[in-house]
């Protein structure tokens, strides 16, 4: 069998091109829009902390800016650095997640403020999948994840699935796992409130 150095994805056991890794960035540092594998369905994705990225997406999706998109962390460092006070439900339920689960929390910190809900509230996950948490870490920050379709449209399940407005419309379209035909689901999403309050989304 041929070697390869290119850095595995050992979730879906498929290797990734480091350079294709390194473009993503340099897009994502510039202010720009990727769409990118994560460990859910393809999202489009910008800097969290950058909103006038996070307009671009909106203006894209054409989706209005007052419903609020979700973001990926690459660590349980980065979502505490992201959220003012985390609920100890919230720990006790990313413990014991077995698929992928986006939180909504109160109060999230250092992110662009038209990403968050009308009552200031915020989606984010821990993702467990190599090349979107890589991404993360790269950029130091939480990466906006919002599916990858018109607004009102069905959400694509595979990359092939995705509509050439959407492909056409980003800065950067990630080669990795564009050929994977496994089909994916978005996460379950879970509200916790003050008061370790918790409320089933989807």
């Amino acid at each position: 069998m041929e070697e390869t150095n290119k850095p595995i994805d050992q979730n879906h056991k498929l290797h990734y091109d480091e350079e294709d890794l390194k473009e993503a960035v340099r897009v994502l540092k510039e202010g720009g829009i990727i769409l990118y594998p994560t460990d859910t369905v393809w999202g489009i994705g910008c800097d969290a902390r950058n909103q006038e990225a996070v307009e671009k997406i909106y203006k894209l999706k054409q989706r209005a800016d007052s419903k609020s998109m979700l973001v990926l962390v690459g660590s349980e460092g980065m979502l505490q650095r992201s959220v003012k006070e985390i609920p100890d439900i919230a720990w006790q339920l990313i413990d014991v997640a077995v698929n992928p689960m986006t939180i909504i929390y109160d109060n999230p910190i250092g992110v662009a403020d038209n990403l968050k809900a009308e009552d200031g509230s915020l989606g984010i996950r821990i993702t467990s999948e190599k090349f979107s948490r890589t991404l993360c870490d790269r950029l130091r920050g939480p990466i906006v994840s919002t599916s990858a379709n018109i607004s009102g449209k069905p959400t694509p399940m595979t990359f092939s699935e995705i509509s050439s407005e959407i492909k056409n419309g980003v800065d950067y379209v990630c080669k990795f796992r564009q050929n994977d035909k496994a089909s994916s689901k978005p996460s379950n999403i879970i509200k916790v409130t003050k008061g370790n309050i918790v409320k089933v989304i989807r």
